[in-house]
């Protein structure tokens, strides 16, 4: 016997506090089946027409979680994982009963969501990576994420919490009840460019990762009189 249901519903979801439930491999495979970039300013490429960003730095990553102050990770069965938006999903009884008797954890589950802040600890903390499988998105998971970050640093007494989003993003952080700065305070972000880059030759200039070096040029040979004195 078959049934089909139609997922338009948030399936039952484990979201956990706790960082040790978040596996580096699993949270790169998320950022790259999510095309999600931990870079404020990720490299591009294209795949034919898609637009790719650069792989995450796994060692970096790994850096950015140890130092974070709040980790939230969203689990769900990897059934519904596989949904396409708008279409119907076809399971037999016994899975579908599976799927209500079993709980949803970390260990049974599959990474489907995550977020983290960082924060002092004391009195300011911004929210940062955001992401939802693509296929799970449009389901208010992303605001659980955000809801349960902002729990957790309230709870400590932090209420200077701010967002860095891009104007894509703009419309889901004014859904999770961010606006604008009432002191009118606008984000800067450090450029690392030499302003007086200009004055020099673009084959002195050479690019490091996300910074620029400027090269020296090389010394001319010796001349044949100076290597015999």
């Amino acid at each position: 016997m078959e049934i089909v249901r139609n997922i338009t519903t948030t399936p039952p979801l484990f979201i956990s506090t706790n960082p040790s439930h978040v596996k580096l491999n699993q949270l790169t495979h998320l950022f790259f089946s999510s095309n999600f970039s931990s870079h404020r300013f990720p490299n591009l490429h294209y795949n034919g027409n898609q637009r790719v960003v650069e792989a995450v730095n796994v060692d970096k990553l790994r850096i950015a979680l140890l130092h974070s102050s709040v980790v939230v990770s969203v689990f769900c069965k990897p059934s519904c994982c596989e949904r396409e938006k708008g279409e119907n999903e076809t399971f037999s009884f016994g899975r579908e009963l599976m799927e209500r008797v079993v709980p949803v954890s970390e260990s049974n589950g599959e990474l489907v969501g995550f977020g983290r802040a960082v924060s002092d600890n004391g009195l300011t903390a911004s929210i940062h990576d955001i992401v939802v499988l693509p296929s799970l998105q449009g389901l208010g998971i992303g605001r659980k994420i955000v809801r349960r970050i902002l729990r957790v640093l309230i709870a400590r007494d932090i209420y200077d919490i701010g967002a860095l989003c891009s104007e894509k993003e703009r419309l889901f952080f004014e859904a999770c009840g961010f606006g604008d700065d009432i002191l009118g305070s606008t984000a800067m972000m450090y450029t690392r460019a030499p302003p007086t880059l200009s004055h020099y030759n673009s084959q002195d200039v050479k690019h490091a990762g996300r910074m620029l070096l400027l090269v020296p040029q090389s010394r001319q040979p010796l001349s044949s009189s100076m290597t015999n004195d």
